[in-house]
């Protein structure tokens, strides 16, 4: 990231408001690490298992699902990433020119809680990496108090680094994902010459359902991306290329998950019990030798801790649209609280981890769906946004709409969500049209959420789109958007 007047320091002081055309000069090039780290997570290797055990899935189909999964989740964020760039500001902010000043708390407010389950799964994954590394180096083996210390750790470093802002949390990105490239490849050379290829081989093919099924899976892991894609791309300047940015973000996140899941496929050949293990890091000690799996698990804790600081670094500014009137540092400070709490519980509690986290995964696909199909259509609209209406959360402002509400916006967000969680089954929630019907029994239920909510804003009436007074819009702004 470019150094500005607000960003050369340590600590990043600028908000949720929009970032004059002077200080916009990072490069969409600086998105490829940025996505790398968001997706260096063990619990990929994980859910790659869960294709093999759970869909019964063969190791060709695996490679289908690993590849399709991060280009339709990440060119969606991409896509929506082209916001940030337009508007200069985070997306829950630029959510209110689509839904109005007081619309846009209904979907904010799902979004910020969502978050908090979100952070909560990679708080407890990284601290299980922590008590990993603890057993294998000392024998020291977790118990309810070292639990919690080790999630205090993993949540307090989080804070720090999401808390400086985006100079942080890039520069991290960028050498994690250096570190992680090697010891990877590390990993990869070891399976290829212990692994039993002829049984990787040999896996029966599952049905075409599984496969478009295990394709949802992984890809609502990238879905929650989305509403966060305009927080790490309102540096780039107006004229950044569309097309730079939906091309690093799926080449970034593809380089990662396509690996991870295929790794996590050929593991589950030889350890069938990964998919359903108590905790989603353990196994990494007893199928690989010390001296790769230590600092593969370092890595791997660096890289989940990035996930997290990521996603507090966009929750604060969701908190500030909220109303939290604090700085963004302080805003994170409310997730990483929350995060503490919800991960000592599931510690504690939980007793299949995976079990939670997919159920949990489909879930959240659907609260940040809604909001993509409105917001992603409204953008086929907009060109760019007004900061100063943005920034105006009174009667004044040219968001203010009808009350406060764009009724076509908030109206279709509503029949989205609701549609969408009767076309979704999981074991914590299964809608009452999920089970008769191929939505429902391929877990597409984000898929239609999105689809519906979008159609449905787009046949609306809507309200204007207000221009900004204050400058015109460049030529090259108008650029269609990449497909």
């Amino acid at each position: 990231m470019s150094k500005t007047a607000e960003t050369e320091g340590a600590l990043e002081t600028r908000g949720i408001e929009q970032v004059p055309d002077h200080e916009r000069t990072a490069r969409t090039r600086e998105l490829f690490p940025t996505w790398v780290g968001a997706n260096i997570s063990v619990l990929l290797l994980t859910m790659g298992a869960s294709l093999v055990v759970a869909y019964h899935l063969s190791f060709w189909q695996a490679v289908i699902v690993a590849t399709i999964a991060p280009v339709v989740s990440y060119g969606l964020v991409g896509l929506i990433g082209v916001a940030g760039k337009r508007g200069g500001a985070p997306g829950m902010a630029l959510s209110r020119a689509v839904f109005g000043q007081r619309g846009n708390l209904l979907p904010g407010a799902l979004i910020w809680v969502a978050r908090w389950g979100w952070e909560t799964i990679n708080a407890v994954t990284g601290a299980y990496a922590l008590l990993t590394i603890l057993d294998i180096l000392f024998g020291i083996r977790g118990d309810g108090v070292l639990d919690l210390v080790t999630l205090l750790a993993f949540v307090v470093a989080t804070f720090a680094i999401s808390g400086l802002g985006i100079n942080a949390v890039q520069k991290c990105n960028k050498y994690a994902a250096y570190l992680f490239g090697i010891f990877s490849v590390l990993v990869l050379a070891y399976l290829v010459v212990d692994t039993d290829w002829s049984r990787v081989f040999g896996q029966p093919a599952g049905s075409t359902a599984a496969v478009i099924t295990g394709v949802g899976l992984i890809a609502a892991g990238g879905v929650s991306w989305i509403p966060s894609a305009p927080d790490f791309t309102r540096y780039l300047p107006r004229t950044a290329s569309s097309r730079a940015i939906v091309g690093t973000t799926v080449g970034g996140a593809g380089l990662v998950v396509l690996p991870m899941v295929l790794m996590g496929a050929v593991v589950a050949v030889a350890t069938p019990d990964l998919a359903s293990a108590a905790d989603p890091v353990s196994f990494l000690g007893e199928i690989l030798p010390t001296w790769i799996a230590v600092p593969y698990l370092l890595i791997a804790l660096i890289g989940m801790l990035l996930i997290n600081s990521m996603s507090m670094y966009s929750a604060g500014f969701t908190a500030q649209t909220l109303g939290f009137r604090v700085p963004r540092h302080w805003a994170v400070s409310v997730n990483a609280v929350i995060s503490l709490a919800f991960g000592g519980v599931l510690m504690l509690v939980a007793t299949s981890f995976m079990g939670s986290f997919i159920a949990f995964l489909s879930l959240l696909a659907i609260a940040f769906s809604a909001w993509v199909g409105v917001f992603g259509a409204d953008m086929l609209r907009r060109r760019e946004y007004d900061g100063a209406a943005l920034a105006d959360t009174g009667r004044t402002s040219a968001y203010w709409y009808r009350g406060g509400f764009s009724p076509a916006a908030v109206v279709a967000w509503a029949v989205g969500l609701g549609a969408g969680l009767l076309f979704t089954t999981s074991d914590w929630f299964t809608g009452p049209l999920a089970a008769n019907n191929v939505i429902g029994e391929y877990g597409l239920g984000w898929v239609a959420t999105i689809v519906i909510s979008g159609l449905l804003y787009s046949v609306l009436p809507k309200p204007a789109v207000p221009t900004p007074a204050d400058r015109t819009e460049p030529a090259g702004e108008r650029e269609a958007l990449p497909v």
